[in-house]
C-alpha cells in the first residue's frame, strides 16, 4: 500500500482528493493537515465522507510516515512550505499549486498525455492547472505535430468550484446563479504554464493563443472551445487526434457533439474536432476538479508507484 499525506485538506480539491483515495484499492491516507481545522473528523468539512472515513484533520504531520505527500495549499505557499520542513529522503511530493509548474527545483509537469514517461521516473510533479488540461489537451497533438502555426482563440466556461472554497462576490450564489462573466480576458495566469509547454513541442515557436475564460453558473466542469487556421481537412485533422489520444487511458477523440455532463465526476477529457473554412474548431471538456487537479493527481501518484493509471480512477459521469 503507497502511504499517502495531505497538506491544505480542507479545499474543494482537497476534498475530492481525499474521496478518491479512501476508496483506492492501494492506497492508505495516513494523515490530512489542515491549520484552521485540526481535531475536526475530515466529514465535518467534506460532508460526503461520512460514512467513509474515521479520520480528523491533523495539526502535525509526520513527512518520514508517508511515501506520497499531495500539497494542496494556496498558490505560492508550496515553496514556503518547503523552506520550513526538511524533505526526507524518498518522499514522492505531487504539488497541487502553480509553484512549481515551470518544472524548477526539479519537479516534473505533470501531464500525462504529453509526460508519462518523465512522471513514471520522477520524484517530484508539478500537477497542472484546470484551464491548462483542457486547452493544452486540446491542441496538444497539433503542437506535437508542428502545425500549430496560427493565433488561437479560446473560450472557456468553467464552473464555480474553480475559484476555490473561500466566498467570493463572484461565487456567491445570488450573483453566480443565471449569471455568466468574463475575468482575466487574455492574462489568466494559466497561460504561462500553457505558452512554455507547446513551445517546447514546436521547438520554441508558438502563436498568439487569445484567452478568454467565463464563469459559468454550475459548480464543476471546464467547456473550452478553440479555433484556429490549420491546413488540414477535417478527416485529417480527426485521424491526428484519434491517433494521438488511441492509447490514453482518460483522454478520448469523441466523434459526435460533446457536452459537460459526460465529463462531470470522471477523470476524462473528451475532444472533438470539426472544420469550417479555413478554421479548425475543438472542443475540450473536463471536470476541473477531477482531470483538472485531484484525479489527474492520483493519476500522477499511480504512474510514479508503477500502478495501472487508471487505478481507482474508473468512475461514471454525473449524466442525470
Amino acid at each position: 500500500m503507497v502511504k499517502v499525506g495531505i497538506i491544505g485538506g480542507a479545499g474543494y480539491t482537497a476534498g475530492e482528493l481525499i474521496r478518491l483515495l479512501v476508496h483506492h484499492p492501494a492506497a492508505e491516507l495516513v494523515f490530512v493537515h489542515s491549520e484552521s481545522n485540526a481535531g475536526n473528523p475530515l466529514y465535518a468539512v467534506h460532508e460526503g465522507l461520512f460514512g467513509d472515513t474515521d479520520l480528523h484533520f491533523a495539526s502535525e504531520f509526520d513527512l518520514g510516515a508517508v511515501d506520497v505527500l499531495f500539497l494542496c495549499s494556496a498558490h505560492g505557499r508550496s515553496r514556503s512550505f518547503w523552506e520550513a520542513n526538511p524533505r526526507p529522503e524518498g518522499l514522492k511530493v505531487v504539488d497541487l499549486a502553480q509553484d512549481f509548474r515551470d518544472e524548477s527545483d526539479g519537479y516534473v509537469y505533470g501531464l500525462p498525455e504529453w509526460q508519462k514517461a518523465r512522471i513514471m521516473g520522477a520524484d517530484s510533479i508539478a500537477n497542472p492547472g484546470c484551464f491548462a488540461t483542457a486547452i493544452q489537451l486540446a491542441l496538444l497533438p497539433l503542437a506535437a505535430a508542428g502545425i500549430l502555426k496560427e493565433e488561437v482563440s479560446i473560450t472557456a466556461l468553467t464552473g464555480s468550484t474553480g475559484a476555490g472554497v473561500k466566498p467570493s462576490a463572484t461565487t456567491h450564489f445570488s450573483w453566480r446563479t443565471d449569471n455568466v462573466s468574463a475575468y482575466k480576458v487574455f492574462e489568466h495566469q494559466h497561460l504561462i504554464e500553457i505558452k512554455r509547454n507547446l513551445g517546447l513541442l514546436q521547438g520554441g515557436f508558438l502563436p498568439e493563443l487569445h484567452f478568454v475564460p467565463l464563469r459559468g453558473d454550475f459548480a464543476r466542469g471546464i467547456f473550452a472551445t478553440l479555433h484556429t487556421a490549420c491546413p488540414l481537412s477535417e478527416e485529417e485533422a480527426k485521424d491526428l487526434y484519434r491517433t494521438f489520444y488511441k492509447d490514453a487511458p482518460f483522454t478520448f477523440f469523441y466523434p459526435g457533439s460533446i457536452d459537460l455532463k459526460q465529463v462531470v465526476n470522471t477523470n476524462k477529457c473528451l475532444v472533438g474536432v470539426e472544420k469550417h473554412g479555413e478554421r479548425l474548431v475543438i472542443t475540450s471538456v473536463i471536470d476541473n476538479l477531477l482531470k483538472g487537479a485531484a484525479g489527474q493527481a492520483v493519476q500522477n501518484m499511480n504512474l510514479i508507484f508503477g500502478l495501472d493509471e487508471r487505478t481507482g480512477l474508473q468512475l461514471k459521469a454525473s449524466a442525470f
